[in-house]
């Protein structure tokens, strides 16, 4: 079988780069090792998590779990797990048919089977007679958690965050999450609202250090506040579960830890084993990635890679990577990457930000003045009971230009685009927030609160 692009994954970049190759009239295939489209986004990963996390939302707004009949907790901790899962299994079966629905409109293969290169242009798709001989390939193999050999997994009480996706019996009362990281802290705060008592272990300072140290103090103070206790600056040096009754973690410190489920989820490793990667002369690192340039080819010019295999990266960032490579791949015109890309952090609550933070400004000595507003000077913040959240912008008080934009609590990740598209604007983008109108009562309106609140410290300096 011979097509021009042979995409290997079918995650969001594979997605993508498939469908661009196809828009411009090419003969393409996607091979896919898993029973179902979609990759680790839709089954294991974006899809799933943050479907979970609205069901959290959803459960709590529909029934507390802190006024329970107290004489069925066993039975209504088994329904609410249950209404959870199956909530995002409806979520994730409904995405792999849109995907299948846009490979077949589109006219792209489906090569359903482990892939294997035979050759720089050639691979072995299992279950598929004859082999695939492409033009150009693109390598979207996307990540699965790491798993080292010092943490005993059992897969039922020390799991990955892809077995927390398969938790069976009912909500666990307690749980040890080793890595403040992204995952790590999504997961910690959606079983932390649903009266789970967490404990996020952590070698760091502080959690999401790459956050502006002021929305990441207010997320860490609002989590403690659900039921999570934090364990920082402490080395993890054992994980082992303990029969049926939970997990222990050992730190270094001479701590124990011990609860019902302990999640690991520290870093994540590149799906490129079982891919023959030298026999088409590519090389992975020791997480399994590959080295790719700013067009995203491998050393070998006809071979490409996106997403998590490429260096990782959000899904929205790996989409356009995918789309970007078949471009590249046919020598079409194409732009790169913009630098403003938002980035989104689906706890609860949630946070969204683009730009600079208050440490980077202050470590590269630029000026910047701070404009605060708060969900509880607004009346969408009032009506939804979210008084807690807040945005800010980062100011130049000599051209006016926005820096930086962080928020926390609703709606953080949606208000994180509006702040892209303003600092897109340069010069004078202050003057824009602060003459726009918004519609009240929104979330929104917190772009002129703060906006006020900036031009008006911007003033007082220069009278």
């Amino acid at each position: 079988m011979d097509v021009d692009l042979l995409v290997i994954g079918s995650g969001p970049s594979g997605q993508r780069a498939a469908i661009q190759a196809a828009k411009l009239g090419k003969r393409v295939a996607v091979a896919e090792r898993r029973d179902r489209l979609g990759g680790v986004s839709i089954h294991t990963g974006t899809i799933p998590s943050k479907t979970l996390r609205q069901a959290v939302l959803e459960v709590l707004a529909q029934r507390p779990l802190d006024v329970l009949d107290p004489t069925r907790i066993e039975e209504t901790e088994q329904e609410v797990l249950q209404q959870l899962m199956d909530r995002a299994a409806r979520v994730v079966a409904a995405e792999t048919a849109v995907v299948r629905e846009q490979f077949r409109r589109n006219h792209v293969g489906l090569l359903p089977g482990e892939a294997c290169f035979e050759g720089d242009h050639t691979v072995r798709v299992q279950g598929i007679e004859e082999p695939i001989n492409a033009g150009r390939l693109v390598i979207a193999v996307g990540s699965r958690p790491a798993r080292p050999e010092s943490v005993a997994f059992d897969d039922r009480t020390v799991i990955d965050s892809d077995g927390l996706l398969r938790l069976e019996r009912r909500v666990p009362r307690t749980m040890t999450v080793v890595g403040a990281g992204v995952i790590g802290i999504e997961y910690a705060s959606m079983f932390g609202a649903l009266g789970v008592k967490v404990t996020v272990v952590d070698q760091r300072e502080r959690v999401l250090d790459f956050v502006d140290g002021e929305i990441g103090e207010a997320f860490q103070y609002s989590l403690r506040r659900r039921n999570v206790t934090f364990r920082l600056r402490e080395r993890v040096t054992a994980i082992e579960p303990l029969d049926r009754r939970g997990g222990r973690v050992e730190l270094a410190s001479g701590k124990e830890i011990r609860s019902e489920t302990v999640l690991y989820a520290v870093g994540r490793q590149g799906a490129t084993e079982g891919l023959g990667l030298e026999r088409a002369g590519l090389e992975s690192d020791r997480r399994g990635r590959l080295k790719v340039d700013e067009s995203y080819r491998t050393n070998v010019p006809h071979i490409f890679a996106v997403g998590d295999v490429a260096g990782g990266g959000l899904a929205a960032t790996a989409m356009e990577q995918g789309r970007i490579a078949a471009l590249n791949a046919f020598e079409q015109p194409v732009h790169s990457l913009p630098e403003l890309i938002p980035s989104g952090i689906y706890a609860i609550p949630e946070i969204g930000f683009v730009g600079r933070t208050e440490e980077q400004l202050t470590d590269e000595a630029s000026p910047y003045v701070v404009g605060i507003a708060r969900y509880g000077e607004l009346a969408r913040g009032l009506m939804t009971g979210d008084e807690d959240g807040m945005l800010k912008l980062l100011v130049d008080p000599g051209d006016r230009r926005v820096l930086g934009v962080h928020a926390i609590g609703t709606s953080a990740t949606e208000l994180a685009h509006i702040g892209q598209a303003v600092m897109a604007i340069g010069p004078g983008g202050l003057d824009f927030l602060v003459t726009v109108v918004f519609n009240y009562p929104t979330f929104a309106e917190a772009y002129k609160v703060a906006a006020l609140d900036a031009a008006n410290q911007i003033r007082a300096m220069t009278e």
